[in-house]
């Protein structure tokens, strides 16, 4: 335990610092004299939001403020342990500490602190409480948050259950994002205290193979892995998993294929089919063959929101003293059952309820989570209206009209034809070409609309004719399209991409999607791009199918999370709704029970037969129902349409900065612009979009928030910069001609990426700054050159 320094009157030495001279002047030698030195405080960064300036994405940075960490044993890193954040100290010192709590969450840290540089105040999962103020000189040492730490999580940090907790990754610490480590240590701290199973839930795109390989990276450093299962269901996600662990397992990490098992490496990765080679047999032969009882001492199930009905379970029933994780986006719950309206504790269901097997996710971090650190694309929704989907379809109506089997071309009889059809049925088993010809071209106008129909989508089907049909209907619309535009047209435009595929293999054509810039641009499929498949550069999900699933629609989704290659060049993607798919954001991921095969054997299955209506027969219209984005609403994410979102910023914008003036004032102070932006509903990623959905890419977020509250007409970045020199030529003049240089060549930045820009580090090194006269030339005036700083910011923004 520390002994706190002798109390010093910081109020009466106070000159009302801002937050970065209180965290100076008073937060760091006092937590230093508190045993805080440098190697035990990290400052963990988010790329944040990004910028487009000239055709190139410029990062943002977020930030904590401190998180905290605890030495454990010599050579190895520091454990974190707590958040502190700081606040300038003229406020509160509890003005900081829900976003403190916030943080720990995401940081999957136990302690909370805030404070002003005076006094602090605490939150702390071993007591629950928000406590009273008390000196800042006060705050817990190191060596008092270890101790607290190890009686909460019941690990001795110095004990062989905490090697792997404690282990370096390889690498170093860069080679993971925060909420990676975060996930990883959530599950170390578990296998310490001595668990087998644990269930981590992340958004698709963020990483989970990366956590796999890292997480049993580190076990094995600390001697705890002798064999470990890598178990995922598509061959995609097979060989990704694959190059991940060769990077830290080298040719110890193998493929398992079902000519060679390869059953003495230490790492395996495998499908579920590999694994439950042949359906005709009583038990998996391949997997009891090649892998006795025991065998695995760590299994990783990943997507293991998917069923476990079918007979790969034996994996983990085999291994029941394994470390078993799964990993999914979506965390199912069964509802319903087999037997007497409950669930069935049978080998056949297990991990199909993932929350009941593996216990609550030892770690989350969601789709809007991920879109506001910037990890994530953001997504804007474009609802559509079908007009013949409002109504149902009977028999009598086609009757009325031309009527074929879709395979033959032949008339359909009335008894082939069922009483009515709803549109949850359209394209499975009612084929309406006119409703398919509308749906094409409307999706198509819609991407003439964004001005280049040569954009990467995928279209998801109800089955694999729409699939086929839809991707015909596409091409022939582009093809006619170059015809008008006189321009030769690119290969693939349209083309399906199903199990079904005949000619190009599903498989092949694949990598074309992915990786071509000048051929294959819109896939129609049913399921098989809806996990496992990376897509990074793709712009646009498109639902023609109806989903009742909200686990198989986050999965679809989020084929359009991902940020582009290189990472982070691309901002959002828009979801294109045609059958109301975007209503199960926020839904649980509940399930109902399957009934047993036994039983759905004995009731005789009525065959439905498929009938299709020619064109011409139906006027089909479509309507625009607006556009919404997706905000985290008590984190639950929600959709929120645009207008009504506008309007929500705006009323919170006025609310907090009542003038123009007010709202520049906080724009130039970098904590205060903070704290305006996170308040605003959605934070800074929503706003972002917000520019990008009005065509305003050019302009600083002041322009932005400032048309949107206070209806002034937006400028761009390049304008504000250009127009400095002249427009403040009087405020200039007092300063001698080399420190006008330097003023000028600083306001120039501006240009390059906002606000921010003024605000690097590295501001004084900019070439065009030194050969102006740079940092020197600023030292030779009166004023501080943070102030000149400050007023060039405010004088810009006006």
């Amino acid at each position: 335990m520390g002994v706190p320094p002798p109390h010093t009157n910081h109020q009466e030495m106070s000159v009302n610092r801002d937050e970065k001279q209180t965290r100076r002047d008073l937060i760091d030698p006092t937590i230093m004299l508190r045993g805080w030195t440098a190697d035990l405080i990290r400052i963990e960064k988010t790329p944040g939001g990004t910028d487009i300036v000239d055709g190139k994405p410029i990062k943002k940075k977020g930030r904590c403020d401190y998180l905290l960490c605890v030495p454990t044993r010599h050579g190895a890193p520091p454990l974190p342990v707590a958040i502190l954040e700081a606040k300038k100290e003229s406020v509160y010192p509890s003005l900081g500490i829900e976003q403190a709590m916030k943080y720990c969450k995401q940081f999957h840290v136990p302690f909370a602190f805030s404070t002003n540089g005076h006094q602090y105040i605490e939150f702390a999962e071993d007591t629950g409480i928000i406590s009273n103020e008390s000196p800042l000189n006060m705050i817990p040492t190191p060596d008092d948050l270890r101790i607290r730490y190890e009686l909460l999580k019941h690990i001795k940090l110095d004990s062989v259950q905490a090697d792997a907790l404690i282990a370096s990754y390889k690498g170093g610490e860069g080679v993971r994002r925060y909420y990676q480590d975060a996930a990883i240590r959530a599950v170390l701290e578990r296998i310490a205290d001595g668990e087998k199973r644990c269930l981590l839930s992340l958004a698709t795109g963020t990483g989970k193979t990366v956590i796999a390989k890292l997480l049993l990276h580190k076990i094995a450093s600390a001697g705890q892995l002798t064999r470990a299962l890598f178990l995922c269901d598509r061959d995609e996600l097979r060989t990704n998993a694959m190059g991940h662990m060769n990077d830290v397992f080298e040719d110890d990490a193998q493929i398992v294929t079902t000519d060679n098992p390869h059953p003495n490496a230490r790492v395996l990765i495998a499908t579920y089919q590999t694994l439950n080679i042949s359906d005709d047999d009583l038990e998996p032969k391949f997997w009891t063959n090649n892998f006795p009882k025991g065998y695995f001492s760590h299994i990783i199930i990943d997507e293991c929101h998917r069923s476990a009905w079918s007979k790969w379970s034996i994996v983990l029933t085999d291994n029941p003293d394994a470390i078993q994780i799964g990993l999914t986006a979506t965390p199912r719950t069964i509802k319903g059952s087999r037997k007497n309206g409950t669930i069935c504790d049978t080998d056949s269901e297990i991990t199909a309820h993932n929350i009941k097997y593996f216990g609550e996710p030892v770690y989350e971090y969601g789709i809007s989570q991920g879109q506001n650190d910037g990890y994530l694309a953001a997504c804007e929704i474009v609802r559509r209206s079908i007009d013949i989907d409002k109504r149902t379809i009977t028999r009598e109506d086609i009757e009325n009209r031309t009527a074929v089997d879709p395979y033959t071309g032949r008339l359909v009889t009335p008894d082939e034809i069922d009483d009515s059809y709803s549109a949850e049925r359209y394209d499975n088993d009612l084929v309406l070409e006119d409703r398919m010809n509308a749906m094409s071209q409307d999706l198509f106008s819609m991407l003439l609309s964004q001005g280049d129909p040569h954009q990467k989508t995928i279209i998801f089907c109800s089955r694999d004719y729409q699939a086929n049909q839809i991707a015909i209907k596409l091409q022939n619309i582009y093809m006619a399209w170059c015809r008008e535009q006189n321009i030769v047209p690119r290969d693939y435009y349209a083309f399906k991409i199903t199990a079904a595929n005949s000619g190009d293999k599903a498989k092949d054509l694949i990598p074309e999607f992915r990786g071509s810039t000048l051929s294959h641009y819109i896939a129609t499929t049913v399921d098989l791009l809806s996990t496992g498949v990376d897509i990074p550069n793709l712009q646009n999900v498109c639902f023609f199918r109806y989903i009742k699933s909200p686990i198989s629609f986050y999965q679809m989704v989020g084929r359009g999370t991902r940020t582009g290659t290189p990472s982070g060049s691309k901002l959002m993607f828009t979801i294109y709704d045609y059958t109301n798919a975007t209503r199960l954001f926020g839904e649980s991921f509940i399930s109902n029970a399957k009934p047993s095969r036994m039983t759905t054997s004995d009731v005789p299955k009525k065959e439905t037969k498929i009938v299709k209506i020619l064109e011409d027969e139906f006027q089909i219209h479509i309507e625009n129902e607006g556009k919404s984005i997706l905000c985290n609403i008590n984190g639950i994410d929600t959709l929120v349409p645009y207008e009504e979102y506008k309007k929500s910023v705006s009323e919170k914008l006025v609310d907090k900065v009542s003038t123009i003036d007010e709202l520049r004032d906080n724009w130039v102070i970098y904590k205060l612009r903070r704290h305006l932006i996170d308040d605003l509903p959605g934070g800074e990623g929503a706003v972002r979009l917000i520019r990008e959905l009005e065509n305003e890419q050019e302009c600083d977020l002041f322009d932005v928030l400032a048309e949107l509250g206070f209806g002034c007409e937006p400028k761009s970045r390049v304008e504000r910069s250009a127009g400095f020199s002249f427009r403040h030529k009087s405020w200039l003049n007092q300063f001698p001609i080399p420190s006008q240089k330097v003023l000028i060549s600083i306001a120039n930045q501006f240009s390059r990426g906002g606000i921010e820009e003024l605000e690097s580090e590295s501001l004084f090194d900019v070439p065009e700054i030194v050969d102006s006269g740079g940092f020197k030339s600023m030292l030779r005036l009166q004023i501080p050159p943070h102030d000149l700083i400050v007023d060039v910011k405010r004088r810009l923004l006006l």
